[in-house]
């Protein structure tokens, strides 16, 4: 029986709102609506929300829900992620959004949002006998160990492109002494993780939206490679060479550049310069040649869960 879902991510970055009807695990999208609120803008280092992020905060949840009671809705499910894990502040943000729209915001670890990417990225892409998922946010980012059948290994580690650009880009382009700053902090930060993948050895790295869509639309408009790399809706495959290149220039490049270019939406002109380090670290640190986007991450991956839990 079909059930209709409105699942809400609420990141660092970006909050997200997506409905749907799931049935037999097959997602049909309704509506998908985005707000770049920026939710660790001016406070996400101090452990706080800024009163400016705050009030987006607050408005985008009254819009998202006066677009949730346009529909007939069976289950609402909204997480809150990295930003108001950490914040002094959260607590409060959450009941006052449960006053405002009647949101019941529940605050994930994140160990369970690896789980549920893990959900959502496998409905989307061929995850092979050993694949690495990588989802990149504004607060934390999510690295899962696994194949097609299990999660091998999840952990989710303090180093989102907010964080990464409030304590590091501070000059356009970014200085390269604080590029080798932010080198060494992903090197002390991630160490764990080089060690656990040189266990599990993975074979392809899988970029769960986010910054990795802007490297898949940088790369085919560059490239001319759409045609040949988005196999099917809901994922894309890179040529690592391309995809090198797009990084590489994205490192280097002045905020102008980044404006200028409407591949770029507004909310990563800035973070995409170190969430291109982190994806560069990577890829060289791990050694790994095969490079996949997954449209579906978190929300999509609620969406399942709830439609077989309910």
């Amino acid at each position: 029986m079909s059930k209709s879902i409105a699942a809400l991510d609420l990141g660092t970055n970006t909050f997200h709102l997506l409905i749907a009807s799931v049935e037999n695990g097959k997602i049909q999208k309704v509506v998908e609506e985005q707000r770049h609120v920026k939710l660790g803008e001016g406070g996400i280092n101090k452990g706080m929300i800024a009163e400016p992020a705050y009030k987006r905060g607050i408005e985008a949840l009254r819009e998202f829900k006066s677009i949730i009671d346009q529909h007939a809705i069976d289950i609402i499910r909204a997480n809150g992620t990295a930003a108001l894990r950490t914040a002094s502040n959260g607590a409060e943000f959450i009941a006052e959004v449960k006053k405002e729209t009647g949101i019941e915001i529940q605050v994930i670890a994140g160990d369970r949002e690896a789980e549920l990417i893990y959900k959502g990225v496998g409905a989307a892409v061929d995850l092979e006998d050993s694949s690495l998922i990588m989802d990149i946010g504004g607060g934390s980012v999510e690295f899962i160990f696994c194949s097609k059948a299990e999660i091998f290994w999840k952990k989710s580690y303090p180093v989102g492109a907010a964080k990464l650009m409030d304590a590091f880009h501070h000059s356009d382009p970014i200085a390269e002494k604080d590029l080798q700053k932010l080198l060494l902090h992903l090197e002390e930060q991630l160490q764990e993780l080089k060690e656990v993948a040189s266990i599990f050895q993975p074979s392809k790295l899988v970029g769960s939206a986010g910054a990795f869509e802007t490297f898949a639309a940088l790369e085919s408009d560059r490239f001319g490679t759409a045609e040949e790399n988005f196999r099917r809706k809901g994922s894309y495959r890179f040529e690592l060479g391309q995809l090198n290149a797009v990084i590489r220039d994205l490192i280097i490049s002045t905020h102008d550049n980044r404006a200028g270019n409407s591949l770029i939406i507004p909310v990563r002109t800035d973070m995409i310069v170190v969430a291109s380090t982190l994806t560069q670290f990577i890829l060289e640190k791990l050694k790994i040649s095969k490079v996949e986007m997954s449209d579906f991450s978190l929300k999509e991956g609620l969406l399942i869960e709830a439609a077989q839990s309910n």
